[in-house]
């Protein structure tokens, strides 16, 4: 939401590529660059946390990559004021160990996820197109380019392409991405919004002390096995990418690249999410 026609501001530029802390849940297994983080055994004891404290308008954004069927529950994310290292004993859970400990605010994702209406107001339902180079939240411009999720071009990707383009994906579903970060306020606080698929949740939660360290919290918690780290690049959009939004938003389904006059690379990349 850009008011007052203010200039929105790039969001977290020049960063260091994000990744998992090494403080993290007993039932979670890293690979060796704590890009990904995978519940081995159990459905709790799973939390994760990012390895640095996020800068303001910088979002911690993850890929579903595998599910475990006959858990009840999701992925759950969010952002903690307390330093991971700091803690005496990780909770088995984010919600509610973690938040009762104070300092935390973490948001369970659902299969039929909207955004949260602020107190006293209707949600907001009108949204920019998800083909757009930039997501806008207050004054913050963050690349969309690998906010949305996408399944890879395959046997169904002609009745699929049309869910996806309007961002029907289910936010629990493999392969959905999802992303936390936080909106500082001019009164010294911050709100937290959760970004699914390219879309904003709307602030859910409010009022968090925007001058204090905040880590991502990601509770690879019940049905969600495995979760990869997006890296997302911030500042204007690369020429290519702006290409694949354009060739993105005329074709009738992503197969419909192979047809075109293109090099085998930009077909890939264009395919590709």
């Amino acid at each position: 939401k850009n008011s007052g026609g203010a200039m929105a501001e790039p969001a977290a530029p020049g960063r260091a590529p994000a990744r998992f802390h090494r403080v993290h849940g007993a039932n979670v297994r890293m690979d060796a660059a704590r890009t990904r983080a995978t519940r081995v055994e159990s459905f709790a004891n799973a939390l994760c946390f990012s390895q640095e404290p996020l800068a303001p308008g910088e979002i911690f954004l993850v890929e579903i990559e595998e599910k475990e069927p006959g858990w009840c529950g999701h992925l759950r994310v969010g952002l903690t004021a307390r330093d991971p290292q700091s803690l005496p004993a990780l909770p088995e859970y984010s919600l509610p160990d973690l938040v009762s400990l104070g300092d935390s605010w973490v948001f369970a994702i659902t299969r039929s996820h909207n955004r949260v209406a602020p107190d006293g107001e209707e949600a907001p339902r009108e949204r920019g197109p998800l083909w757009a180079p930039e997501l806008l939240i207050e004054r913050l411009r963050i690349p969309r380019d690998k906010l949305v999720g996408r399944s890879r071009p395959g046997r169904y990707s002609h009745v699929l392409d049309e869910l996806y383009r309007t961002n029907a994906l289910p936010p629990t579903a493999r392969r959905s991405r999802i992303g936390v970060l936080y909106a500082p306020r001019p009164d010294g606080t911050a709100d937290m919004h959760i970004v699914i698929n390219g879309e904003d949740m709307g602030p859910s939660a409010r009022g968090l002390p925007a001058a204090r360290p905040l880590y991502a919290v990601v509770d690879v918690f019940a049905s969600t096995k495995s979760v990869r780290v997006i890296q997302v690049e911030y500042g204007l959009p690369s020429l290519q990418t702006l290409c694949r939004l354009v060739i993105q938003k005329h074709v009738a389904h992503r197969l419909a690249i192979d047809g075109l006059d293109l090099p085998p690379p930009l077909k890939h990349f264009c395919k590709h999410e």
